[in-house]
């Protein structure tokens, strides 16, 4: 039995940044048409792909395109896969007043599983202010009023104590936003 056509985003961690890892954009649509996926675009070069499938789920969809990916290029790309209505919620759960920031203002960092508040717990929120984060479910929010290559805060919360055994990938509030619409779930 065949589930109902979903939307999902797929987001590439570590690809076209630098001078290594490259994955064209034009290759990544070709490769998710080939595993038999169906609407697929990509958003900006920094790996974001959005496609219709109607079987499979985040994690299987993601291990698939993982593996053509390897195949493809000859290195491991870490991803993750998201539907539409995920990729909603990020957005509406929002801890902060993303209408009255800068899209480089905000991130939203993407895990492969639900996000431990333990791990953060001897972090020193205090030392890094302005700059402040919040944790979701799966997800963890920043704001780094200066933008991310100038923010300590996320230098931190980017050590491999705090990310070990997940698969994490950041995205800014402007791409968050346009992936929850891309995805269908923009229902405003």
């Amino acid at each position: 039995m065949r589930m109902a056509t979903k939307i999902y985003a797929a987001l590439l961690r570590g690809v076209n940044v630098g001078g290594g890892r490259k994955v064209p954009m034009a290759r990544l649509r070709t490769l998710l048409e080939e595993l038999g996926h169906g609407g697929v675009q990509t958003y900006l070069q920094s790996g974001n792909a959005v496609f219709t499938t109607d079987r499979g789920d985040e994690d299987s969809l993601a291990a698939e395109l993982g593996a053509a990916l390897e195949e493809e290029f000859g290195f491991g790309v870490e991803l993750l896969v998201r539907d539409g209505a995920y990729l909603r919620a990020v957005v509406d759960r929002c801890p902060f007043p993303a209408a009255g920031l800068e899209g480089r203002q905000l991130h939203v960092t993407y895990f492969s599983e639900p996000v431990d508040p333990g791990r953060y717990a001897a972090l020193d929120r205090a030392a890094y202010l302005p700059e402040e984060f919040r944790l979701g479910d799966r997800a963890l929010y920043l704001y780094a009023p200066d933008g991310l290559g100038r923010s300590k805060l996320a230098d931190a919360l980017s050590r491999p104590a705090l990310t070990r055994g997940t698969v994490a990938t950041s995205r800014n509030w402007n791409t968050v936003t346009k992936l929850a619409e891309l995805t269908g779930g923009d229902h405003r």
